[in-house]
């Protein structure tokens, strides 16, 4: 057998609500025509409302006067508690029209991968947590996540942060990237090309630099072109990938952040080896990982790294 009501509640028995609406409107003017004219009805329709309504509740809810109506005692009752119950309906239908408030995070990691790696993906972000809006601060300057300075962060290096909760998010290496418009085969080639620098934060534990690479790759350094004082140098790894692609030299870049130019073909790395540089993690201060809006974005910047290429 079909349940059609519920066994804990029980029908509400309420007259019509086209009868209530007539009734508050008029009781509000105090007169049935300013309450057709509020309602886009006419005089007669209010007044056969209300009229079924005092039937309804067998009591008169309007004494009418010579051109004009007064209240009974029960119509202002009545009035009262309608116009107490309408406010509140209204302000709640208002409120569902209201777009819910956005809930602000600040995001905080280096320059280059701001622009290489988050800016891509930030219309999938406002579609997979469109109650978020994420800031984004853009920055080879480290802030203090427990001061609150940014919410959360992405860094590279070796996780180990004190008084911050730490996910590890992928692993980085960096290797040489050219143009293919170079030809470059060969690592023996390397000493007719120009060698394309960026600059790495003091104190970052496993730089790569050209220096490092020719005693990885156990290859003698061109004469000259291990410093910097030779080749094209940048301070933001960007301007060095779009060198790169420029054709204007080989860089050693992140195999992260120039991702989609070795899917395209628009960079090639025509040899190894690539240089471990540590990782990329997720950071923020000790005890607001499961604040729902920092844990919004952390799962979707997680759910990135770990996609396929």
């Amino acid at each position: 057998m079909n349940e059609i009501s519920s066994p804990v509640r029980r029908p509400r028995s309420l007259p019509p609500l086209l009868s209530l609406r007539a009734f508050e409107a008029a009781a509000a003017h105090l007169s049935f025509q300013r309450a057709a004219h509020e309602l886009s009805v006419t005089p007669s329709a209010i007044s056969h409302q209300v009229r079924a309504l005092e039937e309804t509740l067998g009591r008169p809810l309007f004494r009418r006067l010579t051109r004009q109506l007064a209240l009974t005692p029960a119509g202002q009752r009545l009035f009262d508690d309608l116009r107490a119950g309408f406010d509140a309906l209204e302000a709640g239908i208002e409120r569902l029209r209201q777009p819910a408030a956005l809930q602000a995070v600040t995001l905080t990691t280096n320059t280059a991968f701001a622009a290489r790696w988050v800016l891509p993906r930030m219309a999938g972000f406002r579609k997979a947590c469109p109650g978020i809006e994420l800031r984004l601060h853009a920055s080879d300057t480290l802030v203090d996540l427990a001061r609150g300075d940014a919410d959360i962060a992405v860094r590279s290096g070796s996780g180990n942060w004190p008084g911050l909760a730490v996910s590890e998010l992928m692993a980085e290496q960096y290797a040489p990237l050219c143009s293919p418009m170079l030809g470059l085969k060969r690592a023996s080639e390397l000493p007719k090309h120009q060698l394309i620098h960026a600059d790495w934060q003091p104190g970052a534990a496993a730089p790569a630099t050209w220096p490092r690479w020719f005693r990885e790759a156990g290859i003698a350094p061109p004469r000259g072109q291990s410093m910097k004082a030779t080749g094209l140098s940048f301070s933001d790894e960007t301007h060095a990938i779009l060198a790169a692609l420029a054709g204007h030299g080989v860089a050693l870049l992140s195999l992260t952040l120039a991702a989609e130019e070795l899917r395209s073909g628009a960079l090639v790395q025509p040899f190894g080896p690539a240089l471990d540089t540590g990782s990329y993690f997720l950071a923020t201060a000790h005890g607001r990982e499961n604040e729902p809006a920092i844990r919004g974005v952390w799962d979707w910047i997680a759910s990135q790294a770990a996609a396929p290429a």
